[in-house]
């Protein structure tokens, strides 16, 4: 008998161990398992102090008077699939007559308090099928990233959401974003998550960067393209219009307009033409939009205006034509000038990291989830690389990327600097690499040699 004791200690003693300091691993030995069965066991019960129940229908207390039974009681939604992940469980729920995915959501927080979870989300899958995402502990807190994920052509994932989900940077679905974080947010890394998921793809990458080059600069082997000035920026926004106008001459060639080629395959954009045809997409970093926004006399501001003037062309006509728009910035407002909220109106994909201001966050927000403005403002400063995204839809969630290190990204870009590919409107703009200049001076200085 003393050895099942021991046994059973030992049990308990690593189960709190993993809990506190791996608590991952917890979950996949401990903690599935008691959720998995305090989820069961709990469920009928739950549902009905949240409200989340249905009287019996007429036909059933029919039936239970004419047998001269008990008359049945509320009904729960019904579980119609509940599965395990890394993180959690997601229980699909077929709801009754006369339920709405609306209350659902509305119970979130009771149903995390009653299942004692860390969190749980609800999302509407189709019409009576609701999906609940439930996690069994802080996903954020320490972000490891699935070994598998998701890749499509153009979709990157770069961050995890705090129900465990991958976050993935879809370019087909939301072509042009925008990201604003003050200063030690974690936009940065953020923004070298994204330039190392994209670095193996098939993919132009340019970068306007007017603090200098210090951010995008040490990434330049990847790059087709970089800027770091705005008269440098200025003149190769100049250049990339004149890029898309030149892929719209080759799509209006290439349409196969005839009435013996089936609608599906009449080309609109550079994914409906032919492979050998079809030309590289091209992402545009912009790494600080305020400094190409900025003026102090009548020649910066002519300038400015024709910056705003081509970064709002290229999100209006760019899709089409495969050039994509990553805004970054620390403070975007009305006050950056004219031309800027019309630039954000078609900047479709929304993420906030820590932020100095309620308006920036409402810049952010404010159109598309004003739920979202709240959460963007109550990131903590102690919680780097916290973030809340969103996109036109109203919907948003929190996320965090992966700490990635400015020498692990530069690796990424150094590693697939072969990929990088050669567009002939921005040869002038392409990065060039010299011999490394000579040390003229030690790098430490000595003591003086004692006398």
């Amino acid at each position: 008998m003393a050895w099942c004791t021991v046994v059973l200690v030992m049990v308990v003693a690593s189960a709190v161990l993993l809990r506190w300091r791996r608590p991952a691993w917890y979950w996949l030995t401990f903690g599935v398992a008691l959720a998995s069965v305090r989820v069961l066991v709990r469920y009928a019960s739950v549902m009905d102090a949240c409200g989340l129940t249905v009287p019996p229908s007429r036909w059933r207390l029919a039936l239970a008077r004419m047998a001269n039974r008990p008359i049945p009681g509320p009904r729960a939604p019904r579980i119609a699939r509940i599965g395990l992940t890394r993180t959690g469980l997601v229980l699909r729920l077929k709801l009754r007559p006369g339920q709405d995915a609306f209350d659902v959501a509305a119970s979130c927080d009771r149903l995390r308090h009653s299942f004692a979870m860390y969190g749980v989300t609800s999302r509407e899958l189709h019409s009576g099928v609701v999906e609940l995402r439930m996690t069994g502990y802080d996903v954020l807190k320490r972000v490891q990233m699935p070994a598998r994920t998701d890749t499509r052509p153009m979709r990157v994932p770069v961050a995890l959401r705090e129900d465990g989900a991958v976050h993935y940077r879809d370019y087909r679905a939301v072509p042009h974003a925008l990201t604003l974080g003050a200063t030690e947010s974690g936009k940065s890394v953020y923004q070298r998550n994204l330039v190392a998921g994209l670095a193996p793809l098939d993919v132009a990458l340019v970068g306007i960067d007017c603090k200098g080059g210090v951010e995008l600069f040490p990434l330049a082997r990847r790059f087709t393209a970089l800027a770091d000035t705005p008269d440098t920026a200025a003149a190769l926004l100049d250049a990339l219009v004149a890029h898309m106008a030149d892929v719209y001459q080759l799509i209006r060639a290439q349409q196969r307009i005839t009435v013996d080629v089936p609608d599906a395959e009449i080309a609109a954009d550079i994914w409906d033409l032919p492979a050998d045809l079809r030309p590289i997409p091209v992402v545009v970093l912009v790494d600080e939009v305020a400094e190409l926004a900025l003026f102090a006399s009548k020649a910066e501001e002519k300038r400015r205006d024709q910056i705003i003037t081509a970064l709002v062309r290229l999100a209006q006509l760019g899709r089409a034509a495969g050039i994509y728009l990553e805004i970054c910035g620390q403070r975007f407002g009305s006050e950056l000038g004219k031309g800027i909220t019309m630039l954000r109106a078609q900047l479709t994909g929304r993420t906030a990291h820590r932020v100095n201001d309620e308006s920036s966050a409402n810049m952010a927000f404010g159109d598309i989830a004003p739920d979202a403005v709240l959460a963007a403002i109550q990131i903590p400063t102690d919680a780097p690389g916290i973030a809340i995204t969103g996109d036109s839809t109203g919907g948003w969630a929190r996320i965090r990327a992966p700490h990635t290190t400015l020498r692990q990204a530069v690796n990424i870009c150094n590693r697939h600097a072969d990929r990088t590919p050669d567009l002939p409107a921005l040869a002038p703009f392409r990065p060039r690499f010299g011999p490394l200049a000579p040390v003229t001076a030690p790098a430490v200085e000595t003591a003086p040699a004692a006398a």
